[in-house]
């Protein structure tokens, strides 16, 4: 028999940030909800608090006054947890602390009734771990929301091994009811979210590691691919104690897997309190007149040199899009650019020299391989079209000339790019973090952890990615993202850089 949530009494235990936040979309929903803290005082405080924000949404438009007037008297602090006998749904958002989290629930389990659903909002403790031990192990589900949870629209809906399937979906669908975009996750380490999302973090933290790259040109490049904040400035908006915190657990849970390895960089900062924005510095300064990162110098180049020949290598998007900025950037000398498709490789010929488009391998690499010193990498530009002025990685050969170090730059410039040389490391900044993204999502789904389509919707909900990592999938192509890692591999040796099975499958499929 299906369960069916909505509308049902809700206790809410926990009354900080995100249980309050719970206990706000629950009574907007319509539930009768019951808010419990430990803390004395503490609900009837966060009572107060959603008060004042019902006033400022009615104030701005954004609610209706009779709405929050009825949700607010559906919302009721209790000093007890015997008051929300009645409930259906106990949600608890308390401490992240295992112990805590299980005392409580064999508590509830003595209070609510037989048919109460218990959920866990949990963003790193195993949900099986959490039901280990009570009486109904099968009524606990993670019910992972995301801060702030009223504007947050995803909904991890974790199942531990204990979880019965059809709790699992009434969770689902409540918070369906409740409009959020939920997802189902079996409990392993980081959900999805945060598991996925670690190679966004590592990646960053292994170029500052080999000082390929400053923060600010790796935020700038990850900007332009489409995130909304680059690695560096994001890790000093959520702390780098937390972040490495979080790295660590993950790391611990998988018995040290060295993908998920923490970094000696963040470590180090830590150990010295430089945590980002809540002490004043990170990889940034905050305070006064520090506002974050500095703004990148504005490099002017000029117009490339007249060319006798310009081909554009390559098949796909990408290909396409260079051919047609580099016939803009022809039509002064009045023609356009040549093209040669099945070539093997992406970018542009200019008169015996080549601008590649990073496969993985280095530029000096490439070089040897082609017998063409005058090479330089670009890294993936995401964004099709690029806007004007995007910042984008590049890298030259060792054995490059002078003249080609200088028309490099000038071609990626007229194609419509800010380049921003890096070192000649594999994969340079935008191109490896993605695959690395892709790589870690596709051995989320190989794991059983979620689906290919509800790791799109948690990283474009969950942390606002610009795209979900099978959507960049289909983009690219997956014989391009293995190679890709097998090239970081043959660099590195060792297992950060091993390709999931799920994409080494399908590269012949």
């Amino acid at each position: 028999m299906a369960i069916d949530l909505r509308g049902q009494p809700v206790l809410v235990v926990g009354a900080g940030i995100m249980g309050a936040g719970i206990a706000q979309v629950a009574a907007l929903a319509g539930h009768p909800v019951r808010l419990y803290d430990a803390r004395d005082g503490a609900a009837a405080d966060a009572r107060s608090k959603l008060t004042a924000t019902f006033d400022g949404l009615v104030a701005k438009g954004k609610l209706d006054a009779g709405q929050a007037e009825a949700a607010l008297a559906r919302l009721q602090p209790v000093a007890a947890l015997d008051a929300a006998a009645d409930a259906r749904l106990v949600v608890e958002a308390i401490v992240e602390n295992l112990d805590a989290k299980r005392a409580l629930l064999r508590q509830l389990e003595g209070i609510v009734g037989a048919d109460a659903v218990l959920a866990t909002n949990t963003s790193s403790i195993s949900v099986t771990a959490i039901a280990n031990g009570l009486a109904h192990p099968g009524r606990l589900v993670g019910m992972h929301f995301f801060n702030p949870v009223p504007l947050m629209k995803l909904v991890e809906v974790v199942s531990g091994l204990h979880s019965d399937a059809g709790v699992a979906q009434a969770v689902f669908e409540l918070a369906r009811a409740w409009g959020k975009v939920p997802v189902h996750a079996k409990s392993t380490p980081g959900f999805i979210v945060n598991r996925i999302a670690r190679p966004y973090y590592a990646e960053a933290l292994a170029l500052l590691l080999e000082q390929a790259a400053t923060p600010q040109v790796l935020d700038a490049c990850l900007r332009a691919a489409g995130f909304r904040m680059g690695p560096c400035e994001l890790i000093d908006l959520i702390g780098h104690d937390t972040n490495f915190a979080v790295t660590c657990s993950v790391y611990e849970a998988n018995f040290q897997d060295k993908r998920y390895a923490p970094s000696l960089v963040q470590k180090e900062m830590v150990d010295g309190g430089l945590l980002g924005r809540k002490s004043g510095r990170g990889f940034y300064r905050y305070g006064g007149d520090a506002g974050g990162a500095p703004a990148l110098p504005v490099a002017v180049h000029a117009a490339p040199a007249t060319a006798r020949e310009v081909v554009v290598h390559g098949d796909g998007a990408i290909a396409d899009a260079l051919e047609q900025s580099a016939a803009q950037a022809l039509t002064a000398q009045g023609w356009g650019p040549a093209r040669e498709k099945g070539s093997g490789w992406t970018g542009l010929a200019v008169d015996g020299a080549r601008l590649v488009l990073t496969d993985g391998r280095t530029a000096n690499e490439l070089a040897a391989a082609t017998g063409c010193a005058d090479l330089a990498v670009f890294d993936r530009p995401l964004q099709l079209p690029w806007a004007p002025g995007s910042a984008l990685a590049w890298a030259p050969a060792e054995r490059a000339g002078a003249a080609w170090r200088m028309q490099a730059p000038s071609w990626l410039a007229a194609l419509g790019f800010a380049p921003l040389p890096v070192a000649d490391v594999p994969a340079l900044i935008v191109a490896r973090t993605v695959a690395m993204l892709v790589n870690e999502a596709a051995d989320a789904v190989l794991q059983g952890v979620c689906t290919p389509e509800g790791a799109d919707a948690a990283m474009k909900l969950g942390v606002n990615y610009p795209a979900g990592p099978f959507e960049w999938l289909a983009r690219w192509d997956v014989r391009g993202v293995v190679t890709l890692i097998d090239a970081l591999d043959a660099t590195y040796r060792g297992e950060r850089y091993r390709v999931s099975p799920w994409l080494r499958r399908r590269v012949h499929a």
